[in-house]
């Protein structure tokens, strides 16, 4: 297969995305590259938000680019096993963001909700953390997890079979942080980022973020998620 040579506005693109997040960050998530020698295949990790379900989770995925980003839309898969409405059994995501900007009548999404030029890392990130709490369940990629979501919020929470699975996948995502060194933050203080000043980039502050990135190559990596057998519902 012939690998396609990556645009040199993606490249630039990507390199002052990761350097904004770096110097910016945001609550709810951290990003490194999946490897040094490739802008695009970024490691990313959510932290679940306090006050939901999630809390305290640790959420690991990989976005990979396109080699005409920003025009085509990432794809993000997790690889932290996840029973979502929203997230199918393999873990890819499916939400109206990251689907190309074309005529879809039978998606019932708007041309608006889908992926534009104007949409970065930031919005991709932040959306998926909102739909954690606030999932989708009108065109579900896993329509079991749908199912059971809307009995659980139906019941107002009598019926706990969904809280229960994803209580049980947030503690083991424990080992993963530890293995990492990542202490994952639970209250809404230890969740909120509050913006650095330049002068105090360097203090003493733990920094999630890897140094700039400075090399333009693209590698097509292919990353092995886990094994799943069972079969994913079209959304």
């Amino acid at each position: 297969m012939a690998v396609r040579t990556p645009n040199t506005s993606a490249v630039k693109a990507l390199q002052m995305e990761l350097k904004n997040i770096k110097e910016e960050p945001v609550e709810g998530f951290r990003v490194n590259l999946l490897t040094e020698d490739s802008l695009f295949a970024w490691e990313v990790a959510i932290f679940g938000p306090p006050g939901t379900l999630y809390e305290g989770g640790y959420f690991k995925a990989i976005m990979k680019f396109p080699s005409d980003y920003p025009y085509s839309p990432p794809t993000v898969k997790f690889v932290t096993k996840m029973w979502h409405p929203n997230v199918y059994e393999n873990g890819d995501v499916c939400i109206s963001i990251l689907h190309p900007p074309i005529a879809d009548p039978q998606s019932g999404e708007k041309p608006s909700e889908r992926w534009n030029p104007t949409q970065n890392v930031r919005t991709i990130l932040l959306s998926i953390i909102s739909l954690l709490n606030e999932p989708n369940t009108f065109s579900p990629a896993n329509v079991d997890a749908s199912v059971m979501y809307r009995r659980w919020k139906e019941s107002k929470g009598k019926d706990k079979e969904y809280e229960g699975i994803i209580k049980k996948q947030v503690a083991l995502t424990a080992a993963d942080a530890e293995r990492d060194g990542v202490v994952v933050p639970r209250t809404l203080e230890e969740y909120c980022i509050k913006p650095k000043s330049r002068e105090s980039h360097d203090s003493d502050q733990p920094d999630f973020y890897d140094d700039d990135y400075l090399d333009d190559n693209d590698d097509d990596y292919e990353y092995e998620s886990y094994d799943d057998d069972s079969g994913n519902e079209e959304s």
